[in-house]
């Protein structure tokens, strides 16, 4: 029996008495009832009652390529049917974990050459905090394992991860944390520059955090900083120019690693491969998830840089640490095509030269003079757009965040899926996004925007 046969309704009430969401107020879903999204083609998500929805999101950061890649179901099937499944354990391999690895060392920065895989970006991220640790640990540094993160960082759903991200509501439920983990401030000029502070300033400032914490520890004690290089779940805070290479000169200087989380900004987002080679990181791990099948298939890839693959190798004896699915062959398989698809369609090339720059430009033409809007800002095919109730003091709408839900709502109602994080509405569209995709976009957002003013100035 395929869903079909069942209405709207059945539907969600099957779905309310079985399936618990991620991140959801369960009580506030089931009297609303969940949207059910049935298919998808190219830039285009569908619900069970016909509504189609520009997907402003790439589903949740990932479906790079767009929806309905015959290309990518086929990769998976021939997999399929010549091997499913066999594990990376035992001294085997099997051969697509093997090429994937050889295309990653090919597109991520020259000092990152190994791979681990994962099913998704906090499982690559507790493998990359237990990774920077043992090599500490190898090196005869056992007390240097104190990890600096940032406030409002999100390193997913785990303990670990959510002990490295710098989410409050989530360590508030956590209710006991991985030790020796410590948040410094966040990138984020639009709230925290001082007045009369200038980018560059405000970035070398927000660097200097790092320091302190450091200084504070003792670097003897620092293994690693960790941070996405453009804040993503935290509301698409993008740095000043100064930031990364300072942070970068910090970490060197105190002989602490550098670890980079990717699951959103891997795979073209930026207009690079990584966001590493956007802002000139040279990092020791970089954690990728999401795009790397465009979410066909769930898969993660640590990539781990040479310093500590060398000690790894050479000193490190066996490393007890991995997962089932570890290279599932088929995820891999995928995965290759997926790139192999973004490398011929040419879409890096084409969010850097082209539909970045060219979205970059309609926010500011089209959404940035909006009596709501603070800020809006972007990079590559990634934008954020900041809700206010005054353009000039930047005072928010009480209570906090529900004024970008009232736009997220009219949105959706619109014909285009948001994400609003907090007070800030956020996009991460499709790599396949034209110019007219971009121009629909903005009119959606332009309409959705209107209709939210005139309900958020009734309160």
């Amino acid at each position: 029996m395929t869903y079909q046969n069942y209405s709207l309704k059945q539907l969600q009430q099957i779905d309310a008495a079985h399936h618990l969401h991620p991140f959801t107020d369960h009580k506030e879903l089931r009297e609303a009832g969940s949207r059910i999204i049935t298919h998808a083609n190219g830039p285009f998500i569908y619900d069970s009652e016909g509504a189609e929805l520009l997907d402003g999101m790439a589903g949740l950061w990932c479906v790079n390529i767009g929806y309905g890649r015959d290309e990518l179901a086929e990769a998976a099937y021939a997999q399929m049917k010549e091997l499913p499944y066999y594990n990376s354990f035992f001294k085997c391999s099997t051969p697509t974990p093997v090429l994937l690895s050889k295309k990653l060392a090919e597109i991520a920065p020259k000092n990152v050459n190994q791979v681990f895989y994962g099913s998704s970006g906090s499982e690559a991220n507790d493998t990359a905090l237990r990774l920077v640790r043992h090599y500490w640990v190898i090196e005869g540094k056992p007390e240097k394992n104190r990890v600096i993160s940032r406030k409002m960082a999100y390193h997913g759903s785990t303990i670990a991860g959510t002990s490295l991200g710098g989410m409050d509501a989530m360590h508030k439920q956590l209710n006991g944390a991985v030790p020796n983990i410590v948040h410094v401030m966040m990138p984020y000029a639009y709230e925290l520059a001082l007045p009369g502070e200038s980018d560059h300033d405000f970035g070398l400032r927000a660097a200097k955090s790092v320091e302190d914490a450091i200084l504070e520890a003792g670097a003897d004690k620092v293994a690693a900083f960790i941070g996405e290089p453009v804040m993503g779940a935290g509301g698409v805070k993008i740095p000043p120019a100064s930031y990364w290479p300072e942070v970068q000169r910090i970490c060197r200087k105190y002989d602490v690693l550098l670890m980079l989380d990717e699951v959103i900004t891997g795979y073209g987002r930026t207009g690079e491969w990584f966001a590493a080679q956007t802002f000139g990181i040279e990092p020791d791990t970089i954690t990728t998830a999401k795009a790397l099948t465009s979410g066909y298939q769930p898969l993660s890839a640590l990539l781990v840089g040479d310093r500590i693959t060398s000690t790894l190798v050479d000193k490190g004896g066996e490393f007890n640490h991995g997962y089932t699915y570890s290279g599932h062959p088929v995820a891999c398989a995928v995965a290759l095509k997926n790139l192999e698809i973004i490398e011929q369609e040419g879409l890096v090339d084409r969010v850097r030269n082209d539909t970045g720059p060219y979205f970059a430009k309609a926010l500011q033409e089209r959404i940035a003079g909006h009596d709501l809007v603070g800020e809006v800002r972007s990079i590559g095919l990634m934008g954020a757009i900041e809700i206010v109730k005054d353009k000039a003091t930047k005072e928010r709408f009480l209570p906090s965040g529900s004024a970008a839900v009232t736009v997220r709502d009219h949105a959706i109602a619109s014909g285009m899926m948001l994400r609003a994080t907090g007070d800030t509405m956020i996009l991460s569209p499709p790599l396949i996004w034209t110019r007219d995709t971009i121009d629909m976009a903005c009119e959606r957002i332009g309409k959705a925007l209107d209709l939210a003013q005139a309900d958020l100035r009734k309160r």
